[in-house]
């Protein structure tokens, strides 16, 4: 019970059924729904109003949960999303129709979303897309881009077909675990916890840079019944470091005696959760000594400048560098050679879900529970930070709201398991909005100086580039990203001159991590605005420029790799054609007779290297039958909305022969399942797919041996027996005659896969990839000549995937990818201390996100199963590139910088004559 002055019982009705609380003066209807009566299927994404997740209704009427107080709903019927679907046939026929339309990602804001659809639909039976769009304008998504959902609630007026549940490779199945998404039973990192369970919170650094001193801890604790422990680097038993990269594991559970950023941990304190909900963290005893910070690569630079570890000179963390030919001479013989300067900021992954676990200890085990997408990482990491055999640590990744990158990096799970090891007792935490934006990590900011060159056919001719990263206190993805940025910086086009390199430069700011890209799309911002220049210096249509200039099979990349298969940019460019040629006559009849507006049209590619790059990159997937027939796939790739469950689940049964609605899922869980590696890098269609594939034929082979039939023959389960049926009739296997293991399969399969690469020499040769997936989109824009803001109205984009397993799914990531590189090139900038919540950051809503047209392409892949490659990545990367290229097209503005700054927009505009 949250402790405080109470005001009596209050009494109301929730999903029909009548309920009492005691709250305190001022809780919030969330924490009541919650905490008290067990409604975890109401989100909590900001407690400010900000996000919707939490929307519910309260006498018909919307309200956000988080800003309404308890006592205000007495004597009311307040419904939440569980309720709904279960109860009001209108919202059980709209969480169908998100079923059906994939409108369910990673399903943390779909309960905000199907309350507020179902007050829509209440009142509009047929509601218009605009409708929705103003309807559903308070809830905020960063997965799906919206227009699933747009569709999937003016579906419930227009009619729609259902999708089935399971099909073949190629097939538009709904989601495996959509509906657990819908119905409100699927359990993030926040829900899971055990009533009663202590809770944990972190102090964290309010400055960059401070020298800290820490009281005496003891007496704090008397001095406040019911906190029941201080946790400091002195109590981590093993190594007080973690990270993701071995020879930079260097950012400390707990600062010891420095934090280097704001948000570094330094302590933490744990108690009843009565005693934490009155915890005001200035009372802690701790002395802070501010001391010079650097926080722009510039300052990290400067020769007087404080290092932030001693043993990376100058600041310097890393760096890349890819050189193929010889770009200087290339550039000196090339007629037109475009020259630039980009920068970039720091971006916010913005998930929806904040970061959030619990732990307890089970026998000499510690389970963490928590929301991650690198569970084996977590055991391992935590193992050393325990000093503890990795067997003795368990991670149970919970449904997972959103990651894109960050969550792989270690959060809430070190000080759940450090609590619950120290209390013995059974630990939660959730971290608010503002401490997840403050303490985890970004998108690394950029300052990249580029050229390149073409002769006066058009063809490209030498290029140059160097970018300098922002990767802030600690290491976490860093040298990644500085790897990748010189492999793609070409884009996927035919360099034969190209010299690149990179350096990831430490600062005092939050610690830049992965982010949907590893720094791929700051490459292509700058790449892509080039090429329009080089093109219009030339007199060649963009789209065509880069269309004669792309890469094709047996042609060798700028790390010499040459793919004889695969290669689909030229196609995705092709795609374009018609949709470009009609954008461009349409936008040119307009701004004839337009006033006060003007519109552009853009265009952008890029490419992407699936998994890890010159490195051991593996999966395993394990598969068994029971004796009664019951078949159990053990898949440990987290899905995180991406829908790997689902594509997985359709390989593996591909594979076998078998419908899927016959596969049991275990996923994630370190106890259970074997390693299928980290949910990064576009990886888990390729290589746990793989492995998928592998296992499933194994299994299949087994089966078809023990019942003598042929390769062919078609399988059934049945209860107890499996019958495989050939040209020479029906072969059944009695299962129940089968021996059965440790594990309680009478047969079983492990299968395991690794990317074949190689590792890259001093000059970045080699083949780092085995595979890269292909892009390119074009986008229409208008700009507003008197603000200088710009609105993207439509997208057409091509997406190369080898083999779309699931093709909702493909169309899902698209426009999902869309819409954050939209945000990217519009909107978004984080600024440490001060936007460190959603309503100073701006992400993208339902109304910003125009109508996205996606064209599959699928030039099958030489090691993808069944020609398949990874996607998530990809969807991003052209697509601020693009908007650029549009607004130049409009007004003649070539940004160099973004989110696009309309005040710089606007005095171009002036310049340019157009106001």
């Amino acid at each position: 019970m949250v402790d405080g002055m109470l005001q009596g019982t209050v009494s109301f009705t929730l999903n029909r059924q009548p309920v009492a609380v005691a709250p305190a003066v001022g809780e919030r209807l969330s924490a009541s729904l919650r905490d008290r009566l067990g409604a975890r299927d109401v989100k909590v994404g900001c407690n400010a109003g900000d996000c919707g997740a939490c929307t519910v209704l309260v006498a018909g009427s919307l309200r956000c949960a988080c800003l309404t107080p308890t006592h205000q709903v007495a004597g009311l019927a307040v419904d939440t999303a569980a309720g709904l679907v279960s109860h009001d046939p209108l919202t059980g026929q709209l969480a169908q129709s998100f079923q059906d339309h994939h409108a369910a990602q990673c399903g943390i804001c779909t309960p905000g979303m199907l309350v507020a659809a179902t007050a829509l639909l209440r009142r509009v039976a047929a509601p218009t897309g605009a409708q929705v769009q103003d309807a559903l304008g308070g809830v905020l998504c960063r997965c799906t881009g919206y227009r699933r959902i747009i569709d999937a609630v003016v579906a419930l007026g227009t009619g729609w077909h259902a999708a089935p549940d399971h099909g073949p490779v190629g097939t538009a199945i709904r989601r495996v675990d959509g509906w657990a998404k819908l119905s409100g039973t699927e359990a993030f990192g926040d829900d899971v916890a055990p009533a009663g369970a202590l809770v944990v919170q972190v102090i964290r650094s309010p400055h960059p840079h401070a020298r800290f001193q820490l009281g005496d801890c003891d007496a704090f604790l008397g001095a406040n019944p019911g906190l029941v422990a201080v946790l400091t680097a002195a109590d981590v038993p093993g190594l007080n470091r973690f990270g993701v990269i071995p020879g930079f594991i260097d950012q400390p559970v707990f600062a010891e005696t420095v934090a280097l950023y704001r948000g570094d941990a330094v302590a933490a304190v744990v108690g009843q959760p009565e005693a934490m909900a009155r915890f005001d963290p200035a009372t802690f005893p701790i002395t802070w000594h501010p001391l010079p910070a650097v926080q722009t690569v510039a300052a990290a630079l400067a020769p007087d400048a404080p290092l932030l570890h001693p043993q990376r000179a100058q600041n310097v963390m890393g760096g890349g560098i890819v050189a193929c030919g010889d770009a200087e001479m290339a550039l000196a013989r090339a007629d037109v050679v475009a020259t630039g300067r980009f920068t970039t900021g720091f971006v916010e992954h913005a998930y929806i879900e904040p970061e959030a676990g619990f732990a307890q200890v089970v026998g000499d085990t510690v389970e963490i529970h928590a929301c991650t997408q690198a569970p084996m990482m977590d055991r391992d990491s935590l193992a050393t930070i325990l000093d503890m055999e990795p067997e003795r640590v368990r991670i149970v990744p919970t449904a997972v709201g959103g990651g894109f990158g960050s969550k792989l990096d270690l959060s809430v799970q070190p000080f759940l398991a450090l609590a619950t090891i120290r209390t013995g007792l059974p630990v939660r935490m959730a971290y608010s909005r503002g401490e997840s934006m403050q303490a985890t990590t970004k998108r690394h900011p950029s300052d990249i100086q580029m050229r390149i060159g073409a002769t006066r056919d058009g063809k490209l001719c030498g290029m140059t580039l160097h970018g300098d990263f922002n990767t802030g206190a600690y290491a976490s993805w860093g040298p990644t990203v500085a790897t990748r940025v010189p492999i793609h910086g070409s884009g996927p086009y035919r360099i034969a001159d190209y010299r690149a390199t990179s350096r990831a430069i430490h600062t005092h700011c939050p610690p830049s991590g992965a982010f949907r890209g590893f720094g791929v799309p700051q490459t292509a911002i700058a790449q892509e605005s080039l090429f329009d220049e080089l093109a219009a210096r030339l007199g060649i249509d963009p789209l065509e420029f880069r269309i004669a200039n792309a890469l094709d099979n047996g042609e060798p990349t700028v790390c010499g790799q040459v793919f004889a298969k695969g290669v689909g940019i030229r196609a995705c460019l092709v795609a374009l054609r018609p949709a470009w040629g009609k954008a461009l006559a349409e936008v040119a009849a307009f701004n004839a007779g337009a006033k006060g507006v003007r519109r552009g049209v853009g265009v952008a590619s890029g490419w992407y290297g699936c998994g890890n790059t010159s490195l051991a990159n593996p999966s395993t997937i394990k598969c068994g039958l029971r004796a009664d027939g019951t078949l159990v796939l053990h898949q440990g790739a987290v899905d995180i909305g991406q829908g790997s469950n689902t594509v997985i689940t359709q390989i593996f049964a591909e594979a076998l022969g078998v419908p899927m609605a016959q596969v049991t899922l275990v996923g994630g869980d370190t106890g259970q399942t074997p390693d299928a590696g980290k949910t990064s890098a576009s990886r888990q269609t390729l290589v746990s797919g793989n492995a998928a594939l592998a296992s499933g034929k194994a299994l299949r082979a087994q089966v078809l041996r023990l019942c003598n039939a042929a390769e062919d023959a078609v399988l059934q389960l049945g209860a107890g027996e499996v019958m495989a049926t050939d040209g020479a009739g029906p072969h059944p296997l009695d299962l129940s005659r089968l021996s059965v293991n440790a594990d309680g399969y009478v047969l079983t399969a492990t299968a395991s896969y690794d990317p074949p690469t190689l590792p890259l020499d001093a000059k970045g040769q080699g083949s780092p990839y085995a595979q890269f997936g292909y892009a390119a989109q074009m986008v229409v824009v208008e700009v507003d000549l008197a603000t200088g803001q710009t609105r993207a109205l439509q997208f057409v984009a091509a997406h190369d995937v080898g083999k779309a397993i699931n093709p909702a799914l493909v169309e899902g990531q698209v426009q999902g990818g869309i819409a954050m590189g939209l945000g990217m090139a519009l909107m978004e900038q984080f600024l440490p201390g001060r936007t460190e919540n959603l309503h100073d950051y701006l992400i993208p809503t339902i109304g910003d996100v125009p109508p996205i047209n996606t064209i599959i392409i699928e030039e099958p892949d030489a090691h993808g199963p069944y020609g398949a490659k990874g996607l998530g990545e990809h969807a991003l990367i052209p697509t601020a590139p693009s908007i650029l290229n549009a607004v130049r097209h409009a007004v003649g503005y070539a940004a160099r910088s973004v989110p696009l700054n309309p005040a710089l927009l606007l005095q171009a505009i002036r310049e340019a004559g157009y106001v």
